[in-house]
């Protein structure tokens, strides 16, 4: 097992002028998320970094926390070389010894990349990412010049990978009145090897508009489908509330749990997590821990929706079952259907509530409990078909 500290650095302190956009182009929704917290969930969702730090301008901190809540940062430099410098510097006081620096420009962030050059630091001090260059290049000043041979030419692209102590003293050794293209150069102008990974059309980088309706196109063509299913149960009692669906329904018992006892809630917190893998809720909330006790089952779901959106999901349909003698489920349909769409952060069409009986069979059907099934569906990035 390797003993190493590996963080990602991920820059995003710039303003994204050429864009043309008010907006800091790092913020700006790709498939309905910023193109930051992309970048974040592919680092933070990989077993080989071990934390993710953004370098943001300090005014763009808020943003930063709107679109990835939680997420460490801390502030960048009028350039993007002190940018990386200040991250640096924070990785370096925490005991990292490596580090993946990338511009959160490049949103699409491949598991099989991060693999690769994780694995050329145990040879090199550097690793970079490179695709070659199939068009003809040739020089240009208004007419077309000569042929430039391009056998040996690469497309050099982020994240690039270094062990964290060569990459800050080679920023210590660079002058400071001069910019650097990127950090591998940084390295190389040091003495250092730089070690070449294949890289991957998915990191081209956005910085027109047009490129970012083809990281759409290039998103929708990796995204493949997943449904799992939840279910769960809870006794009825006298003295207790209602909950079903984040709604309280009049009735002569509740149901009893740790919680809220939130059967419906319950039940589509563990079909979401097993969309993604994540266990069940009872080992991301366990009932022996007495925070849990009473608590509102909204934030189980929430909960299980933010791990699904890290995932790089997207959720696409829910459908409910509840079963149970009483209380009648129909006239509360509506708004379970609105209460659960607003946790989900979907539309109200993307929720279905159902119920039915088991016909007086069972403990349902003589009254001591309601049960709740349920299944969700979500679209979620396939880095690795």
């Amino acid at each position: 097992m390797s003993q190493h500290r590996t963080a990602a650095l991920i820059v995003a302190a710039g303003q994204g002028a050429r864009f043309g956009d008010a907006l800091p182009k790092q913020f700006l929704p790709l498939a309905g998320r910023p193109l930051v917290a992309h970048a974040h969930a592919a680092f933070a969702g990989h077993p080989d970094i071990d934390a993710v730090l953004v370098v943001t301008a300090p005014e763009q901190a808020a943003m930063l926390e709107q679109a990835v809540p939680g997420a460490r940062r801390c502030d960048g430099g009028v350039t993007r070389r002190e940018s990386v410098a200040n991250g640096l510097a924070v990785l370096a006081a925490e005991g990292f010894d490596r580090v993946l620096v990338h511009d959160a420009a490049r949103p699409l962030v491949p598991s099989a990349v991060i693999d690769a050059l994780v694995a050329a630091l145990d040879t090199c001090p550097g690793a970079v990412p490179v695709l070659r260059v199939a068009d003809t290049l040739a020089r240009a000043d208004g007419r077309l010049g000569e042929v430039v041979p391009r056998d040996a030419l690469v497309r050099v692209q982020t994240p690039q990978a270094f062990r964290l102590a060569d990459l800050v003293a080679a920023h210590r050794g660079w002058p400071a009145d001069a910019e650097a293209t990127d950090d591998a150069q940084m390295l190389r102008a040091a003495g250092a090897t730089v070690a070449t990974i294949e890289g991957s059309t998915m990191l081209d980088k956005i910085t027109y508009p047009a490129d970012l309706a083809t990281a759409e196109a290039l998103l929708a063509g990796r995204m493949v489908s997943r449904s799992a299913t939840g279910f769960d149960v809870h006794r009825l009692e006298a003295g207790e509330e209602l909950w079903l669906g984040g709604v309280l329904v009049p009735h002569d018992r509740g149901l009893s749990g740790h919680s809220d006892a939130d059967v419906a809630l319950h039940a589509i917190t563990d079909a979401l997590l097993g969309t993604i893998a994540a266990g069940d809720i009872g080992q991301h909330f366990p009932p022996s821990d007495p925070q849990w006790k009473g608590a509102a089952s909204a934030q189980f779901l929430e909960h299980a929706v933010e791990l699904v959106k890290g995932a790089g999901g997207v959720i696409d349909f829910v459908d409910l079952t509840l079963i149970c003698e009483a209380p009648k489920i129909g006239p509360h349909r509506d708004a379970m259907r609105e209460r659960i769409a607003a946790l989900l952060q979907v539309a109200p069409a993307k929720v279905s509530v159902k119920a039915t009986t088991t016909e007086r069979l069972g403990f349902a059907g003589r009254g001591e409990g309601i049960a709740a099934q349920a299944i969700a569906t979500i679209r979620i990035p396939d880095w690795n078909p």
